[in-house]
């Protein structure tokens, strides 16, 4: 296969436009995956009813914020998020965020690689009567996700905006099942409490999409226009995200059991779990070693995308062997805590600092090092994590937004200081 321009460090040219509803519902099958699904209904074991909603609302606002700032810029620069990265980090620096966005891709492909061979592995014994070892859901998953990379974007796109209107019809029959069993007056009245707090059921939300919303511009690159950004984090993020979380929420409620799979196999939606792991798992895979690719291409764009798009697909095999799903929510906390600074120095850069040097131009005479924001996105992310095990005292209470904030705020000081330091020198 051919090397597509599409993974090479150029910005997307006009003919490769894309309308944006295509680009939304690629975004939406995300949301439509299993940990999405797990995630709400993880919320709602942790927190009350009434806590857990506003932790899955609050959460996804966030999410909307900087999925939509983030995909705006990649709209507007039609450029990848890993090309905005070496824009305002320097190449060198680049080179190090970019090969650590690598990592925690590979380990969201092992999850998901996890989910994908457990559930079909439940699923085709109960529904089908098939029991087939784990081993083979892991191969025959990592084959067809490595595949539809790739093919590239368009392949990913045509998958996704297959299966929207299915899984979505799959969520709404989840919602009608599990409030005919409880009432929405039940469910935020029942005497269920949990034991973690607010803030951290925002940061599992955050942390369960957080990298999605901030590598948005490798999808919303395609887009003609800016405003297609904003609508699609808006469908992805704060519609079907919301309602998907929310619905895991409400079937955990209604059922009392704590495994997404056990609930859907109870309400009798057997085949809808089926449609949901097979299409679920397969887009948001396919479009983490997508993502995956396009890092390591932004940092070694010497390397052949067809060898490296397998050897990273191997790797995801070994991932998932490794069995990452038990620590997922962990992974999950701490992912927001050290990916969200990462967009805050983006953000901060592009619209405040530098938004004319954001163009495929400065890369060809680009910086080699950023260290103001490097220095912002080691500083806020420590102090973050250190803030989430109270060690100091958090502003926020959520260790994801005291990332942003904490990274923001300092890379603005630095900035302004720079700036101030030499006309202070002439006046001496």
């Amino acid at each position: 296969m051919d090397e597509t321009s599409e993974f090479e460090a150029v910005a997307i040219t006009e003919d490769q436009f894309v309308p944006w509803p295509r680009i939304a519902a690629v975004a939406a099958m995300v949301a439509f995956s299993l940990p999405t699904f797990i995630t709400g209904l993880e919320v709602y074991e942790a927190l009350s009813p009434v806590s857990a909603a506003l932790a899955l609302l609050v959460g996804s606002i966030i999410i909307f914020v900087i999925g939509a700032l983030m995909g705006a810029i990649g709209a507007r620069t039609h450029m990848s998020s890993y090309l905005l990265v070496r824009v305002a980090f320097g190449d060198t620096g680049a080179g190090l965020v970019n090969i650590a966005f690598a990592i925690s891709l590979l380990g969201w492909f092992g999850i998901n690689i996890n989910l994908f061979a457990d559930a079909s592995g439940q699923l085709s014994k109960d529904v089908f009567g098939l029991d087939l070892p784990s081993l083979f859901w892991i191969v025959i998953a990592s084959f067809c996700m490595t595949f539809t990379t790739l093919v590239g974007f368009k392949a990913i796109n045509l998958l996704a905006t297959a299966m929207v209107p299915v899984l979505a019809i799959v969520t709404g029959l989840l919602i009608y099942t599990a409030l005919d069993t409880q009432s929405l007056a039940e469910f935020f009245t029942s005497d269920h409490t949990g034991e973690l707090s607010f803030g951290y059921g925002v940061s599992a939300v955050v942390g369960a999409i957080i990298i999605g919303a901030i590598i948005l511009p490798d999808i919303t690159r395609f887009a003609r226009h800016w405003s297609g950004a904003v609508y699609t984090a808006l469908i992805a993020y704060v519609v079907v995200q919301l309602i998907v979380m929310g619905a895991a929420a409400l079937a955990g409620g209604a059922t009392g059991m704590t495994d997404i799979l056990e609930i859907m196999l109870n309400m009798g939606l057997g085949l809808g779990a089926f449609l949901i792991v097979i299409a679920g798992s397969w887009v948001l895979n396919s479009l983490n070693l997508y993502s995956a690719v396009l890092s390591m291409k932004a940092t070694f764009p010497k390397l052949p995308t067809v060898m490296l798009t397998i050897g990273m697909g191997l790797i995801g095999i070994l991932a998932g062997v490794l069995n990452l799903l038990d620590h997922f929510v962990t992974f999950l906390f701490y992912l927001s805590i050290i990916f969200v600074p990462v967009a805050g120095v983006i953000l901060i850069d592009a619209l405040f600092v530098r938004p004319k040097a954001y163009v495929i131009e400065t890369l060809s005479n680009n910086a080699n090092f950023n260290p103001a924001g490097f220095v912002s996105w080691l500083v806020g992310a420590t102090a973050a994590i250190l803030m989430s095990e109270g060690l100091i005292p958090s502003p926020t209470s959520m260790a994801a937004m005291d990332a942003a904030i904490l990274t923001g705020l300092l890379y603005a000081l630095l900035i302004l200081l720079r700036r101030f330091r030499p006309e202070a020198e002439a006046l001496e």
